[in-house]
Formats: C-alpha cells, sequence, structure tokens
C-alpha cells in the first residue's frame, strides 16, 4: 500500500512542480501484456498450470520538463509466464523516481539504472526478456563541472524481487563514484587533433553485514578499474581493468581471492571493411550486494560476453554460451568484408562476414596456496590471460549473401560450435563437449510493393569424433535438428509465420518430435498485437551472456505492446 501511495505523490509533485514553474513539459510511456494459455504435453515435458492463464503486464509513465523529471511502472504478474524467474508476482508499484537536471548537474532519487565504464565495476539494468532488473533504489547524482569532465555518484540498494505486488531489495548496500575525461574538450591543444583520447576511472564498494557462523566475513569489499579509450582516424582501441577485493560468497566457496576483470578492443573500419579484435580475461567476479545469492541475481557488475549474438534459431537457443564470472579467457575476431560491385561483386557487391569466438578456463596456480594450516584461505595465484588448456567454448561462423536484384536475395551461413557441457549446463543429456555443425539458407523474397516472403532452412548435426584442434571427446546430445521457418509480411500492418523445429536425429525414437509454432500479428502506429500457438521445447534463453531457463511449453502466447 506504501508503494502504491509514493507512486501517486510522485505523479503529483510531477504535475504540481509543472503547474507551479509554469514550464511545459511532455508525458510519455509504454506498457506491454502478455498472457499465455498452456496445455500439458507429456512428450516434451510440458506442464499445465493449476490456473491455465498467466498473465505479465507493465506500464511505465515518464514525466520530463524543462528541469524536472519523474516517472513510474506498474507491475502485473497473475500468475508470470512460462520460465520468468519465480521471484515474480503479484501486481503493484515497481519503479519510481524523481529527479532534477540542467547543463551541469542531474540528480535522481528513486529507483534509477547506471553504468560505469564497460560495466565490469558496476553496471544496473533491466532485461525484460530475461526477466531481470537490478534497478538501484536510492540515489544517483551526474555533476558535468566543465567541459570534458563528468562525474558520476550513486547509493542505494538493488532491487531483488517482486513479490505480493512490493519490490524486495538487497540486504547489502551498493555505493560508487565515476570520472571519466574527454582530453580533447578537456586541453585545448588537442581540441583540433586527429587523436582523441577518453580517460576514466571507477570505485565501487557494497556494504552486508557479516552473519556468517562459520567465517570472519568482511563486511565492505570494495572494487576499483581504470579505462581508456583512443580513437585516431579508421583505428579505434579501448581497455579497461577492473580489480575487486576478497570476496567469500557462496559461489566461490567462501575463498578470500581478489578478483579481476580485464578487456580489450581493437577496430579498423573503411568503406567495405571492418575488422574488431577482443580479448577478456575474468577470474572470480562474481560481485553481488548479497554474498549468499546466485544465479542471475544481485549482481553489481557486468562482464560482457566475448562471442557474436545469433538471430537463427538452432544456432541462437540450442547451444548458446553463458559467461562464466569465476574465470574465463576469451577471445574474439570478427571480419565484415564487402566485394566491390563491378569488380567481382555483381551488381550490388558481395558482403562477406567472418566470426571467431573462444574461451577457456583461466590457469590457476596452486602451488603454496590453500596448505593445511593456512588460515588466509587463499587457494591460489592467478594472473591476467593466463589461459588453460581446458576448453569452455569455441564458435567460428561465416555468412555470404548475395543480392540477385532487388526483390531477391540469398544468406548462405555456416557455424561450427564447441560447447563444454559440464561447465555451462546447457543440456541434461549431453556430456563433455557438445560440437555442433550448423548450416543455415535465408531467402527473402519482395513480391510486390507490399508483400514480401521470407524463408530459413536449418540444420544442425553432431558428432562423436574428437575436434581436430582440441583433444576432447564429444556428445551427440540430442542429435541432429532441422527447423524451418516462413515469415509472410503485408505492409503496413500484417504479418504471418511458421516455424518447425525437428529433432529428427534424437537417439529415443519417441523424442523424435516436431516443435511447430504459428504467429500471427498486427501493427497500427505505435501498436503491435502478436499470437502464437504451438510448442516449445525447454533451453536456455540467453542475452549478452545472462542466460534463464525456460521450460518446455505447448499453448497460446498473446501479447500487446503500446507507446505513448
Amino acid at each position: 500500500m506504501k508503494n502504491w501511495i509514493l507512486g501517486i505523490c510522485v505523479l503529483s509533485g510531477s504535475f504540481s512542480a509543472l503547474g507551479q514553474s509554469n514550464l511545459l513539459g511532455g508525458i510519455t510511456g509504454n506498457m506491454e501484456a502478455t498472457f499465455q494459455y498452456l496445455n500439458a504435453d507429456p512428450l516434451i515435458g510440458a506442464l499445465q498450470p493449476t490456473e491455465r492463464g498467466l498473465l505479465n503486464s507493465y506500464m511505465n509513465v515518464f514525466y520530463s520538463g524543462s528541469h524536472f523529471k519523474a516517472g513510474v511502472r506498474f507491475e502485473s504478474y497473475l500468475p508470470r509466464i512460462n520460465g520468468y524467474p519465480n521471484r515474480f508476482d503479484g501486481t503493484g508499484l515497481g519503479m519510481r523516481y524523481v529527479g532534477w537536471s540542467n547543463d551541469y548537474i542531474d540528480i535522481t532519487l528513486g529507483n534509477f539504472y547506471e553504468q560505469f565504464g564497460s560495466g565490469t565495476i558496476f553496471r544496473a539494468y533491466e532485461d525484460r526478456n530475461l526477466g531481470y532488473d537490478n534497478a538501484m533504489d536510492g540515489a544517483r547524482v551526474i555533476l558535468r563541472p566543465y567541459k570534458g569532465i563528468q562525474l558520476k555518484a550513486v547509493y542505494g540498494n538493488q532491487r531483488y524481487s517482486f513479490q505480493g505486488g512490493r519490490v524486495d531489495k538487497s540486504v547489502g548496500i551498493t555505493r560508487g563514484v565515476d570520472l571519466q575525461l574527454h582530453l580533447n574538450e578537456l586541453i585545448p591543444a588537442m581540441d583540433s587533433s586527429d587523436l582523441d583520447v577518453t580517460i576514466g576511472g571507477a570505485f565501487v564498494s557494497k556494504y552486508q553485514k557479516d552473519d556468517n557462523e562459520t567465517y570472519i566475513l568482511p563486511e565492505n569489499v570494495a572494487a576499483y578499474s581504470g579505462r581508456i579509450g583512443l580513437r585516431y582516424k579508421k583505428f579505434t582501441l579501448n581497455g579497461e581493468y577492473t580489480h575487486k577485493d576478497n570476496d567469500p560468497s557462496d559461489d566461490n566457496g567462501y575463498i578470500y581471492n581478489p578478483g579481476h576483470a580485464a578487456l580489450i578492443n581493437l577496430g579498423y573500419s573503411r568503406k567495405g571493411l571492418g575488422i574488431s579484435l577482443s580479448a577478456k580475461s575474468v577470474d572470480n567476479m562474481s560481485y553481488r550486494s548479497d554474498r549468499t545469492k546466485g544465479l542471475a541475481d544481485l549482481f553489481i557488475n557486468y562482464l560482457p560476453a566475448m562471442n557474436k549474438t545469433h538471430t537463427y534459431n538452432l544456432v541462437a537457443t540450442l547451444y548458446p554460451y553463458a559467461t562464466q564470472p569465476l574465470g574465463e579467457i576469451a577471445y574474439q575476431a570478427e571480419v565484415l568484408y564487402t566485394i566491390p560491385k563491378g569488380k567481382g561483386g555483381g551488381k550490388y557487391g558481395i558482403p562477406i562476414n567472418f566470426n571467431y569466438s573462444t574461451a577457456y578456463k583461466p590457469l590457476r596456480h596452486t602451488n603454496g596456496y590453500g596448505l593445511p594450516g593456512d588460515s588466509t584461505r587463499v587457494t591460489y595465484k592467478g594472473n591476467p590471460f593466463d589461459m588453460s588448456d581446458s576448453l569452455l567454448w569455441q564458435d567460428i561462423n561465416v555468412n555470404i549473401t548475395y543480392k540477385f536484384n532487388k526483390k531477391f536475395y540469398l544468406i548462405g551461413s555456416y557455424f561450427n560450435i564447441a560447447i563444454n557441457n559440464d561447465v555451462s549446463k546447457v543440456s541434461e543429456d549431453g556430456h563433455g563437449i557438445i560440437n555442433a555443425h550448423i548450416g543455415v539458407l535465408e531467402a527473402g523474397w519482395k513480391i510486390n510493393k507490399k508483400h514480401n516472403l521470407r524463408m530459413e532452412l536449418q540444420a544442425l548435426f553432431t558428432t562423436h569424433k574428437k575436434m581436430a584442434l582440441f583433444d576432447y571427446q564429444t556428445s551427440k546430445d540430442k542429435g541432429d535438428w532441422v527447423t524451418l521457418v516462413l515469415e509472410y509480411t503485408i505492409s503496413p500492418n500484417w504479418f504471418f509465420g511458421f516455424m518447425d523445429q525437428y529433432n529428427y536425429g534424437n537417439s529415443n525414437k519417441d523424442l523424435r518430435v516436431h516443435y511447430v509454432i504459428g504467429s500471427f500479428g498486427w501493427i497500427k502506429d505505435a501498436t503491435r498485437v502478436t499470437l502464437n500457438y504451438g510448442r516449445q521445447r525447454a533451453g536456455l534463453f540467453c542475452v549478452g551472456g545472462v542466460c534463464r531457463f525456460v521450460p518446455a511449453s505447448n499453448g497460446l502466447t498473446v501479447s500487446l505492446t503500446q507507446s505513448f
């Protein structure tokens, strides 16, 4: 009840301030409602909930004037849809804030999202598709005292759950500061330089009371980071290093090791060619505002995924890779090249995209550490980019686009994915390294000005053979798959879709199942209505290296989105 009253007060304050200052402002927002009616399907392990009907919905309402801003979000889970975290339940106020800003200061009280640098030291954000929301509840100040200088300060508790229509927050407190300097603005002599330089640093600390009966735990755990960004003509280079003090937790078995995260990105871009190289080193970087939590709960920081985000169904959903906060050494290289038109590239040019990414467990030196009688509980030494030979992930992929004319195109793609299922548990049936070869052929046909047809044919093959580059025994997991996707659009209002995902290579003939989904949608201005009916297999749903498990389902899903 207090949250509802507070939300009303926030909006009342917004309009009161508007009236008193005679400043024109605007109200914007958006809403989404997703309804599911699910059936039992024993063949795929889908259950029918006792409520049968499930509903997720929310509405954001934002006010912004010349200086004043305010916003609220109402949420409702009656109950939550299939696969959403079990911490979502009821109807109530999920977010509220007020703020004031001018050219040199921005103040927010209440809920806010923020990020320092690349996020390896601090990131508060929301991804509604994942059911992830670690919004801060407290205060944020952004200062711009002089051109080229920006200082951020945050203080508060993280959102943990939404139970009974109210937000529950972390027992730990998170606070931090971030300073960023753009030297080209700050130093007049660099204003016209071809070299653009940005440097920054951050300090973050969490507080949580020591209530552990076994160990003496640090109640304040600090992390420090430094970063630099360089841009020179067609080249970019940026890097960031974060150090975290010892942080015993459920994640690491209550060891007292420090942690680190290092990121390096190098890029080159010109017409027809783009090259990017990236490297990441992570060790013991599970940094939460509550040391007892697990999965994706209450992370203070964010570790960017060092692999390409795929969109094709078999590639993106069957064997996704989740970032390993306790340790990984990862690399990625990507080249985008377009064969010029008239020089072997036909009439329109031929874009070619090659991507390679890999991740290994870090090498941990244990000599002299963790010996009997050692009370420090520092169990190993880990050095940045010190890599073992234990593979976590490998992805080699290439796609080529050929446009025949203004109405017809083809995209051919190949993916070779290897994932260590003993670490990234993507399947209950696989073990060791799962190695998959995936081919995709996509075709698009613009029938006329309003009618378009798109098709995807995807095939996935697994193998028992040892990989050529690594001495690992691989697993066939559920065997081979094939997927057909058809999409038909009638601009600007209608679209229809069909997908059949068939596990024809399953070693259990009874589980050679067709996962068929039909879809229909209508769009009018800012209104969108979609309807899906069919089977959905169980698996992981991942965005940017953060994943949640989605159980199998069979039924109807209706979604409505609206912005204003």
